[in-house]
């Protein structure tokens, strides 16, 4: 079978089943797991698939993939709390200025604070200004916008015109999707364009992602794997993509 029939065979069987994983596809058609992979992302480079973590759904799923923030907020609860722990002890010297990105783990960073760490902090997510508004330690400036229900953050060309101007000491950034292959991915084009210059934006990006993110490929993407300094993830990492991220020259630090 040639590679076009193979693709054309699982974009048919994905619509069919409604997901389907690459180990099944890899034992259907005869393949490798990787060579699987590649069929995917051609798939879905037009349109007719779209990856998810351990295999792929059809492209008219597209619309109900992306989980709300409150949904997610409940999802890994133990290892999110880890995570934003651990990234505390990156925060830049008192006096900078960070950019928290909005997610429900860094959500959780903005919680943990430190009282007497005095920082200048920008974001474009309502649940975490919330957080941080009226705090001493902290100077807040909440990005414009229009607010997106799904994440209750603000998108769109004011809040990438806004962040264009900015020079952070350190992004805060959250993902759905962590490739060493593809880098840092979100399903929306607007939260892309505005991840996009949250990481520009800032001289350090420090990644929060939980282990179940790492190796995911969502449809837009918005940093590369160069564009990421440190990643804090959960103990559950796979030795595979750890080892492909510290090649890659990204700091792994497990919470």
């Amino acid at each position: 079978m040639y590679a076009e029939e193979r693709q054309q065979a699982m974009a048919q069987a994905i619509t069919r089943q409604g997901r389907v994983s690459v180990a099944d596809l890899a034992e259907e058609f005869s393949v490798t797991t990787e060579t699987v992979r590649r069929d995917l992302s051609a798939l879905e480079r037009i349109g007719l698939i779209r990856r998810v973590h351990g295999g792929a759904v059809p492209s008219s799923s597209l619309a109900v993939i992306e989980s709300g923030l409150s949904e997610r907020d409940l999802a890994n609860t133990t290892a999110k709390d880890l995570i934003a722990a651990a990234a505390v002890a990156l925060l830049p010297p008192p006096g900078s200025i960070v950019i928290i990105d909005a997610g429900s783990t860094t959500a959780r960073l903005a919680t943990l604070l430190p009282r007497d760490h005095r920082l200048t902090v920008v974001t474009h997510a309502v649940p975490v200004a919330a957080r941080l508004a009226g705090l001493p330690q902290i100077d807040l400036y909440l990005l414009p916008g229009r607010v997106r229900p799904t994440t209750q953050a603000a998108v769109g060309s004011d809040t990438v015109a806004a962040l264009a101007d900015l020079r952070a000491d350190v992004s805060f950034v959250a993902t759905n999707g962590f490739s060493p292959r593809h880098g840092l991915t979100t399903p929306d084009r607007e939260e892309a364009a505005t991840k996009r210059a949250i990481v520009a934006a800032g001289r350090r990006t420090v990644v929060l992602a939980d282990s179940t993110k790492i190796g995911v490929e969502s449809s837009m993407r918005f940093a590369t794997v160069d564009d990421v300094d440190v990643l804090v993830t959960d103990s559950a990492i796979k030795p595979d993509d750890q080892s492909d991220l510290d090649a890659a020259g990204v700091e792994v630090v497990i919470a």
